[in-house]
């Protein structure tokens, strides 16, 4: 702030405020627009006093945009699959055992147990991926489309021995897993299918559901 006295008056300047005045003085009345300061001054001048106070508007905050989350890429139904299955991990294997909505008493063997067969268990995973797949592995292997065992994904089925229609069917989880119902006496457990020499010779094509 500066202050000259010219002729009985008091001229004053407030750098860096809004100065507004009420009282005697115009020239006190000017206002000085900068960053704002609050103030109230009174000065005796010409034997009256005059009452100058800085006005201050409203602080304005600009509402910063909130980042956006990235989208989540959607699944794919052998993703879906995959997940499915992976919530029947430890299940007890049954001959003729599993449905759509899960493990069921089985039929033979299998029947005093509450379980999956292998391919009761892929029929359940690919059930809530929305596909329906028949409860017989010669019958899934005939229910989607071949593809390279190099193009493997997740969900596809992998398919094992016999010579006409395969004997048994695995559903792939990434890497070289696979999860799958082995046998009478075992439950559902994953199993490195790629350093499995049994696997490897017994291997019969990949299918991926429709």
């Amino acid at each position: 702030m500066t202050a000259r006295r010219h002729a009985g008056r008091l001229s004053i300047v407030l750098t860096g405020g809004l100065l507004a005045v009420a009282g005697a003085h115009p020239a006190l009345a000017r206002a000085t627009p900068a960053p704002c300061l609050r103030a109230t001054l009174t000065i005796p001048a010409a034997g009256a006093g005059a009452t100058a106070t800085t006005g201050c508007p409203a602080p304005h905050h600009p509402k910063r945009p909130k980042p956006r989350k990235p989208r989540k890429r959607p699944r794919h139904k052998g993703e879906v699959a995959a997940g499915a299955a992976l919530t029947q991990l430890g299940v007890s294997f049954s001959w003729g055992g599993g449905s759509s909505r899960g493990p069921t008493v089985g039929v033979g063997t299998g029947a005093n147990t509450r379980g999956f067969d292998c391919s009761g268990l892929t029929l359940y995973a690919w059930a809530k991926a929305g596909v329906r797949l028949g409860h017989y592995t010669g019958t899934q292997f005939r229910q989607g489309r071949r593809v390279p065992l190099a193009a493997r994904r997740k969900g596809d089925l992998l398919f094992f021995g016999g010579t006409g229609d395969p004997t048994h069917v695995a559903l792939y989880l990434g890497g070289d897993l696979m999860i799958h119902a082995p046998r009478t006496g075992d439950v559902v457990r994953r199993t490195n299918f790629l350093s499995s020499p049994y696997y490897r010779a017994a291997y019969r094509g990949t299918v991926r559901p429709a």
